[in-house]
């Protein structure tokens, strides 16, 4: 099997993590791994790589998984008004919020067009802006009522569908949709978010150079590694995701905030050497540890959300913009 990159690494077990759980079926897990790893061979060597028993994976003269349409109504969540499906956090914006603007913009990156969910304050003087990166499941309507979250605070926020190449998140598998992300790669990603930078710079209502950046899961592995790489940026807020090249963290020029689980020991463990490395510069850095809570606690649709935990990160994240944007 071909080595696995950080990234399907990290989703791979990500994914055997919520199938032990029961929170995935396994006919859903080995349909992930095999769009991610590209074939049910590889996808039968990487089960077994992250612990699976042999009785539970494919044999790998299995055929591929065959993509099919998203079901109705499983897209984004532009196009209905009201609640966020499943949404249980008292911070849950509905779409169609007085006060707030929303809609789906585009902006070039690399001779294409990128699609993503514009929310911000209906009126008022120029303000600062965030850039939001979505989990491994693309642009979901949670991540839209993040976005809203982020407007209700005073942030012109954007929340980028990554997937938009390949026809957009609501069009595709869902279990393709982690596949996808990985198969474009990491620097395609950031190059998206440079290009979403430069688009919100453009607009009247945002303040020159207060930008932002934070995601969560996938997403905020992709913005650890923005962090390094995108130096015009004020500040981070990366939620429980993957460390960047620890030899790229004196390039940070951003104000970095971690959000950590203290049960997600997948992603928490290697959080010492991060803490390390960061020390050893001048980057402005907090790395906070959640107590109690595990991976995507921040998530209120989703089986790990934890109010209290939650909402503490979500105003931790926005005192430290606060400070640094």
């Amino acid at each position: 099997m071909t080595k696995l990159g950080k990234f399907e690494k990290y989703l791979i077990e990500e994914f055997f993590d919520d199938y032990r759980a029961g929170t995935l079926s396994q006919r859903t897990f080995t349909r992930r791994v095999a769009f991610i790893t590209g074939s049910m061979a590889a996808a039968s060597a990487a089960m077994l790589l992250v612990g699976c028993t042999p009785e539970e994976v494919p044999r790998s003269t299995d055929p591929m998984p065959t993509p099919s349409p998203s079901p109705s109504g499983t897209g984004t969540g532009t196009a209905s008004l009201g609640p966020v499906p499943g949404a249980k956090s008292p911070l849950s914006v509905p779409e169609g919020a007085p006060g707030l603007v929303t809609e789906t913009v585009q902006f070039p990156a690399d001779g294409t067009a990128v699609s993503a969910y514009l929310a911000r304050p209906e009126a008022g003087a120029a303000g600062p802006a965030v850039l939001i990166c979505h989990e491994n499941r693309g642009l979901t309507p949670h991540i839209e009522d993040v976005a809203r979250r982020f407007a209700k605070a005073g942030y012109a926020a954007l929340a980028l569908d990554l997937l938009s190449r390949e026809g957009g998140t609501a069009r595709m598998d869902r279990d393709a949709v982690p596949g996808a992300l990985t198969a474009a790669g990491a620097q395609r990603h950031v190059a998206d978010f440079a290009a979403a930078f430069d688009y919100l710079q453009t607009k009247d209502f945002v303040e020159e150079g207060r930008i932002a950046m934070t995601g969560y899961c996938f997403g905020g592995g992709i913005t650890w590694q923005a962090a390094t790489e995108l130096p015009g940026l004020k500040a981070t807020a990366a939620f429980y995701g993957p460390s960047p090249d620890l030899a790229k963290v004196p390039a940070i020029k951003p104000a970095v905030f971690g959000v950590y689980a203290e049960l997600d020991q997948r992603i928490t463990g290697a959080l010492p050497a991060l803490r390390d490395a960061l020390a050893a510069t001048d980057v402005r850095h907090q790395l906070t540890v959640y107590p109690g809570v595990d991976h995507a606690f921040h998530n209120d649709t989703g089986p790990r959300y934890v109010e209290a935990q939650a909402t503490a990160a979500w105003n931790d994240t926005l005192a430290w913009f606060t400070k640094y944007v």
